[in-house]
């Protein structure tokens, strides 16, 4: 009966919520505290709690695992990340507290534990967030990320200070984890791509990470992302955190649902939730203040100022151990502050197209090293998103000019392709900035070969701003993609899989003694070319 209820709930509140252009993880959240008001008398175990924590546990295991195969270690060290994650902790805490003295007139320390549980933001939250909009390797991505581990590294420290716990001897273990990483990476390769890979993952993040480090008296957590770290330069990387996927989606449900089973709020409980809800916006505000200290341009502030604006779910970690009589009042500022947060976030780049031309008065004049201009020199075809399907177009066109530029959003990934010899080159397609420095004179062919869909559009329709003519070439995972691509656009479309499986039926022709397969028809209601099966 106990999955019924929570799958049930879970999927009705999420699609409810979906229509109203809300993102399910806010309908899971109602779907708790629904289930906590009835789900009881429909035949709820007794033991329903401890079995949503169990499960939403896991889920976050599986994601601290998946952030960390996208991390590198010296992410954490930038001075933006670590500085600006301490100094927005150091600010929050002594202001929030000294506030809640003063005006309530709550007991210091009540006060400061209550601070220390509201600056944090929402790790789970983010990195979903993130991960959906495929930005997690963004320059602003990255930023966010290291952010929330610094934050998250500061929670596991209060917690430990205020339940008097230390590491035991076994701790002094982790300074001989690098010396696993080339074992990790052998036994990676031997693994293969079935669901060998998937246990390889869940052993890692679960067992080894979760299960070794809390042996040692760390975080679980912690041990899951370190885990991830030391896979995050190998080739595989990314497809084992594919592999989870699915895994991580589900069990992440078990975690929203658990924080709106904390408890049914009462008036009290709400109008501390909604006083906590005014201050987010002061949240942000700080968030981007300090970043622009740290000399990130104002899109990059922006954006990662509100990806960390939503209340944190160690928040309730920190209640539940140190502030317990608070725990329903803080699960219903975090449910409310991912109300809020997730459609700002979502529409987080079109806010900063309106409101530019006021926050570009806050760029520092000398922009971070992650952030400077781009510029194309003489290529003629540009290549935008360097991923498998960019990097293997790039290196196809190569046999025909080698006035080929790539473009990604990610540095790292920038900075191996550099290293290979490719002509790559760091922006994000989403900055309104490089489309306004870019000189697209040179230019013949533009290649859309990122994942996201909006990103695509968003490029397309800044080419043809800029008063380029010339084709515009996309592929497309979902053939109701086509029109949109078009109408942003593009010349030139095909469907992937289609055309992948034209060409394995173009190899078998070929093979068997036929001619090659005659190209597929264009589209009689279109102007522009689209080939699909």
């Amino acid at each position: 009966m106990f999955e019924v209820v929570c799958i049930t709930f879970a999927f009705f509140f999420g699609l409810a919520v979906r229509q109203i252009g809300l993102p399910p993880m806010v309908g899971f959240l109602g779907a708790g505290f629904a289930v906590n008001l009835v789900g009881f008398e429909l035949g709820l175990p007794d033991e329903a709690h401890d079995i949503l924590k169990h499960v939403s546990h896991l889920g976050v295991l599986l994601l601290m695992f998946a952030v960390g195969l996208k991390l590198k270690l010296s992410q954490v060290a930038q001075p933006q990340v670590l500085g600006g994650g301490l100094l927005h902790f150091a600010v929050t805490t002594a202001v929030l507290s000294g506030g809640l003295v003063l005006i309530t007139g709550l007991v210091p320390a009540t006060a400061l534990m209550l601070a220390v549980a509201l600056s944090f933001s929402s790790t789970v939250f983010s990195a979903k967030i993130l991960e959906s909009k495929r930005d997690l390797g963004t320059f602003y991505g990255r930023t966010t990320i290291g952010v929330l581990i610094v934050q998250d590294l500061i929670a596991l420290i209060v917690l430990a200070i205020w339940a008097g716990q230390t590491p035991n001897l076994w701790a002094l273990g982790v300074f001989a984890l690098p010396l696993l990483r080339p074992i990790l990476h052998k036994l990676l390769d031997f693994t293969g791509h079935d669901e060998l890979l998937v246990l390889m993952g869940m052993m890692l993040a679960l067992v080894l990470g979760g299960m070794g480090f809390q042996a040692m008296g760390l975080s679980s957590e912690i041990g899951a992302l370190v885990m991830g770290l030391m896979l995050s330069s190998h080739p595989r990387a990314k497809e084992l955190s594919e592999s989870l996927w699915g895994l991580k989606e589900i069990f992440l449900v078990g975690f929203f649902l658990q924080i709106g089973m904390s408890g049914l709020p009462g008036w009290s409980d709400l109008a501390w939730a909604l006083a906590f809800l005014a201050l987010l916006p002061a949240k942000g505000v700080l968030f981007f203040f300090i970043l622009i200290l740290f000399r990130l341009r104002a899109r990059s502030a922006f954006l990662a100022a509100v990806s960390l604006s939503a209340y944190s779910e160690f928040g309730l970690i920190v209640a539940a151990r140190a502030l317990p009589e608070w725990l329903v009042p803080l699960a219903l500022t975090v449910s409310l502050s991912f109300v809020l947060a997730a459609p700002f976030n979502h529409a987080a780049q079109a806010i900063y197209d309106r409101l530019e031309p006021w926050l570009q008065r806050f760029d520092p004049r000398r922009v971070h090293r992650d952030e400077l201009p781009t510029n194309l020199g003489n290529a003629q075809v540009m290549v935008l998103g360097m991923g498998r399907t960019g990097s293997a177009a790039y290196d196809s066109l190569l046999a025909v000019t080698d006035r080929v530029v790539g473009i990604d959003a990610d540095t790292y990934r920038v900075q191996a392709m550099r290293a290979e010899g490719r002509n790559a080159l760091f922006a994000d397609v989403e900055d309104a900035a490089f489309w306004r420095a870019l000189d697209c004179s040179s230019l013949r062919a533009v290649i859309l070969a990122m994942d996201n869909l909006e990103a695509k559009e968003a490029a397309a329709r800044a080419m043809r701003r800029k008063g380029y003519e010339g084709p515009i070439i996309s592929h497309a995972l979902y053939e109701s993609h086509l029109d949109r691509l078009k109408a942003a656009g593009a010349t030139h479309t095909y469907l992937t899989m289609s055309q992948a499986g034209r060409g394995l039926a173009d190899h078998a022709a070929r093979a068997i003694g036929l001619d090659a397969l005659p190209d597929a028809p264009d589209e009689p209601h279109s102007e522009v070319e689209t080939t699909s099966a």
